[in-house]
Formats: C-alpha cells, sequence, structure tokens
C-alpha cells in the first residue's frame, strides 16, 4: 500500500464507461424540470418556513441584506456547479468533483461535510415540520399532539427544560420520504414537484397578504444591527441546500450536460426572488421583536397570515402549505444525502453494501434505510437548535471547495469537454471562495468545534477502513473505477469526455 501522503494526494483520474453495471448504477430518468423542482423543492421551506424567525432578531431590518448575501453565494456557486456537472454528470457532487480535482484527502473531509450537511439538514427541516403539522391539527381539529410526543427531551441552549420525550411526528416524516425514495427516484421528484407548486402558491398568498399590512416603521433604524447581517447570512445559507442537491441527482439525468445547468440557474432564479419577497412582506406586516417570540418560532408565516387577516383559515392554508412544503425538502435532501453516500461506496471508503440497487425499484435500498434509520433517531431526540449552523459550515465547505476545484480543473484538464462554462472566470470562482470564507467567519465557535470534531472522526474511519479499501488500491482495468455515462447517451456525449484518461 502507497505511503499515507500519496494517497491523500492522489487524484481519481476522469475515465467515462459505457455499459451498465447491473446492480451497481442508477438509471436515468429524471428530465429538466424535475431537476429544477428539485433544487427548488429542497430550497424553498427550510429558509422561509423556519431560518426566518431565527435570522430576524439576529440582524433586524438588514436581515435583507443577509438573504442577498447568501443569495449571491449560492448564486456563484451554482454557476461552479453547473460547470463541474455538465463535465462530470455523477452521483457524488461536490465529493467526486473534489476526489477528481484535488486528490481522496480532499474528498473525504467534503465528503464528511457533505453527509454532515446532508443528515443534519435533513434532521432540522424534520423537527421544524413537527411544530408546522401541530399547528395544522390545531386549527383543523383544534386538538394537538401533547409536548412528550412532539418535542425532544433535550434542552435548547438556554438550558431550560422542554417537557418533551420524542418528536414523533419528525420520526415519522422521515419514515415517509424513506418509504418513497425506496419505490423510485421519478417518482419521488414526480411528487416533489406536485408539492412545489403547492408551496409556490401559498407563498406567493402569503406575500400579497404580508404586503397589504404594510408598515414602513418596521423598517426604521435599518441598520441598528447590522452587526448580526453576517452571522444571520450564515444561518440563512442553510436553506441553499438544494442547489447541491441538484448536482447529486447527476447520475440520474437524461442529458445531464444540458439539463444540470439549465435546472441549476432555474432553481437559484426561483429560490432567491421568493425569499426576498416573503422576508420583505414578513417585516413589513410585524415589527422585527415579534420575529424573536416563540409563536414566531413555532409556526411564524402562519401566525403572521392570522394576524393580518383575524381569520383563522388563511393562518391553516398556510400550515397545510407549509407541512407539504417541508416534506418536500426533507424527500430531496433525504435523497442528496443517499446519492453522496452511494458515490464514496463505489470508490471503496464505506462499505459496498451502500452500491446495492434494488433491481425491482432502481434505488439503493440498504443505503436510503440506514440512512434514513440514523437520520429519524437525530430528529427525534435532538433540538433542531443545534443542527441549523452546523449545517450552513457543510454546505460553505462544500460551496467553496467547489470552487477551488472547478479552477483546478480547468488547469490540469484543459481538454474536458465542457457544455456549459462558467462566464467571467476566475473571478466567479473566486469571488465564491471569497464570499463563503466570509460567512464561515461569522459562524459560531461552538459550530467550529462540533464539525471539526466531527470531521476528526471522519478522517479517523478513513485511517481505520476507507485507506485500505479504496478502489484506486486495487483496480485492474478502467471500467473499475469509471463513471457512468450509459449507452442511451452516447449520441448526446461529446467524444473527447468519453475517451479522456489520466495516468494512475
Amino acid at each position: 500500500m502507497a505511503a499515507l501522503g500519496q494517497q491523500l494526494l492522489r487524484r481519481k483520474p476522469i475515465v467515462f464507461q459505457h455499459k451498465f453495471h447491473t446492480g451497481e448504477e442508477l438509471p436515468r430518468k429524471l428530465g429538466t424540470f424535475q431537476l429544477m423542482m428539485f433544487g427548488v423543492g429542497a430550497t424553498i421551506g427550510t429558509g422561509i418556513f423556519f431560518v426566518l424567525s431565527t435570522a430576524i432578531p439576529v440582524a433586524g431590518p438588514a436581515v435583507i441584506i443577509s438573504f442577498i448575501i447568501a443569495g449571491i453565494a449560492a448564486g456563484l456557486s451554482a454557476l461552479c456547479y453547473a460547470e463541474l456537472s455538465a463535465s462530470i454528470p455523477v452521483s457524488g457532487s461536490t465529493y467526486s468533483f473534489t476526489y477528481h480535482a484535488l486528490g481522496e484527502g480532499a474528498a473525504i473531509l467534503v465528503g464528511g461535510c457533505v453527509l454532515l450537511e446532508y443528515g443534519l439538514a435533513v434532521s432540522a427541516v424534520a423537527v421544524g415540520w413537527s411544530g408546522y403539522f401541530n399547528e395544522l391539527l390545531g386549527h383543523l381539529f383544534g386538538w394537538q399532539l401533547p409536548t412528550a410526543l412532539s418535542t425532544s427531551f433535550m434542552p435548547g441552549p438556554d438550558g431550560a427544560a422542554t417537557g418533551g420525550i420524542v418528536n414523533l411526528p419528525a420520526i415519522v416524516l422521515v419514515g415517509l420520504c424513506m418509504l418513497l425514495l425506496i419505490r423510485g427516484a421519478s417518482e419521488s421528484a414526480t411528487v416533489n414537484a406536485v408539492m412545489v407548486c403547492i408551496k409556490l402558491g401559498v407563498l406567493v398568498l402569503f406575500i400579497i397578504i404580508g404586503f397589504s399590512a404594510f408598515n414602513a416603521d418596521h423598517f426604521s433604524n435599518f441598520f441598528h444591527q447590522a452587526s448580526g447581517i453576517g452571522g444571520a447570512a450564515g444561518t440563512i445559507f442553510f436553506s441553499f441546500i438544494g442547489l447541491d442537491a441538484v448536482a447529486t441527482a447527476g447520475e440520474e439525468v437524461k442529458n445531464p450536460q444540458k439539463a444540470i445547468p439549465r435546472a441549476l440557474i432555474g432553481a437559484l432564479l426561483i429560490v432567491t426572488g421568493t425569499y426576498i419577497l416573503v422576508c420583505l412582506a414578513g417585516i413589513a406586516s410585524e415589527p422585527v421583536a415579534w420575529w424573536g417570540t416563540k409563536q414566531a418560532g413555532e409556526a411564524g408565516l402562519a401566525k403572521v397570515m392570522e394576524l393580518v387577516t383575524h381569520a383563522p383559515i388563511w393562518a391553516t392554508v398556510l400550515s397545510a402549505g407549509a407541512v407539504i412544503s417541508v416534506f418536500s425538502v426533507t424527500l430531496v435532501t433525504l435523497y442528496g444525502q443517499t446519492r453522496i453516500l452511494f458515490s464514496i461506496s463505489r470508490d471503496g471508503m464505506v462499505s459496498k453494501k451502500f452500491l446495492q440497487v434494488s433491481p425491482k425499484h432502481g434505488t439503493p435500498v440498504f443505503n436510503t434505510v440506514v440512512v434514513s434509520v440514523l437520520v429519524a433517531v437525530v430528529a427525534g431526540f435532538v433540538n433542531d437548535a443545534y443542527l441549523w449552523d452546523s449545517v450552513s459550515f457543510g454546505t460553505l465547505v462544500a460551496f467553496s471547495l467547489v470552487a477551488i476545484s472547478l479552477m483546478v480543473m480547468r488547469r490540469k484538464h484543459r481538454d474536458l469537454e465542457r457544455p456549459f462554462k462558467v462566464p467571467f472566470y476566475p473571478v466567479v470562482p473566486i469571488l465564491t471562495v471569497i464570499v463563503c470564507a466570509y460567512v464561515l467567519t461569522s459562524l459560531q465557535p461552538i459550530t467550529w468545534i462540533i464539525c471539526t470534531c466531527w470531521l476528526a472522526i471522519v478522517f479517523l474511519f478513513y485511517l481505520a477502513y476507507g485507506r485500505r479499501h479504496a478502489t484506486l488500491n486495487h483496480y485492474t482495468s478502467d471500467e473499475e473505477i469509471s463513471e457512468p455515462i450509459h449507452p442511451e447517451l452516447e449520441e448526446a456525449t461529446p467524444t473527447s469526455v468519453r475517451t479522456e484518461l489520466e495516468e494512475r
């Protein structure tokens, strides 16, 4: 076995195959619209329905600038993702791009970051969904689940007891998403697209009602809490995770060279515009101080609808929209984590059982079940206050390394076919790194401690298992390390993409 230093620096060769390996590859069934809805589905919901009540008290009215900063960082990153995803359309997204560009060591660390990012994101969103679900039960039936069955036993940051035992709705939500993902990616995408259309309709309704109660005084002293803009942007950045989820679907997309860039840019425009309008409507209708209350934290937008209209029916409509909306966020985010783990398994860094694909459903069933169980345990027993910033950490690291990988790939693989190219290169990837680094420095010290400890655990696992089982240690033919480009796409795939090789 090679020395540790050599292993950490070795890069995975770029080799594309044309033979479909039954049982170890995913069928390509997703179109551009479904993929775009994946991005919108995984993104709209988190930042609007939950993070708004966390971010507004931190930055005040200037939280609008926080959303813009997060949107700019996500937009720059989306362009980088678009180029790499079109050139290398595989499941692993950030992990795979880093392995090809920066080497095994960087890939292991970014793989740990994205697994943390997706796992905690699903858990955090499921916990938040529980609050809106209980709100909906109250509106529809005048009855809610008791605190013991809808709240974790873990105290919040203030140390106060919650009175809860387990967050049962959060566990049930993860279970439902698991069953749908096992059924198939195309079926999941169709269900997600329907839910996205519903959530966008509900949010347009909120924007209209929120602006109907516009109060300019709520924007007075706009920069009074300007020092919190960066911190709020760090928390908000979590809500742009959906853009990364689009790239994780690269192996299951028809004509990925064109579909992925279009889906990424389309999703970004829809998401950013919706976020800013909802944020403006929320602050216009209710003062900043209100957004820091318990009432706002539990089901903020639904409460706004009720306070503005004095009619419970609109709060009921928004609560129902939130329940549907966040279901789609959980579904797509859970999907993303299983696909990243799928790619890590293909490279031998974790057990090959995570690579097994069901011949009946065309999905990695074992992978999906294991991930869902772990996520459900976290959602059921951990307070979501400890989850948000850790997710942002993983997202920011991933976005930064994608930008760096893009620049490295431009230098080392000049002949690689690039159906989409980042405009204003190298300004865009450099700005991506700078903006992400700025937001990273705004995260709380405890977030850095938690995430650093997690990455240390990931690296120790690599030393104990991944280093010895990596596919690059023992492959005998290029086919064993090739990225899947299926025969049905041969005509749409540029010749240079099919044939580029790199020495071991």
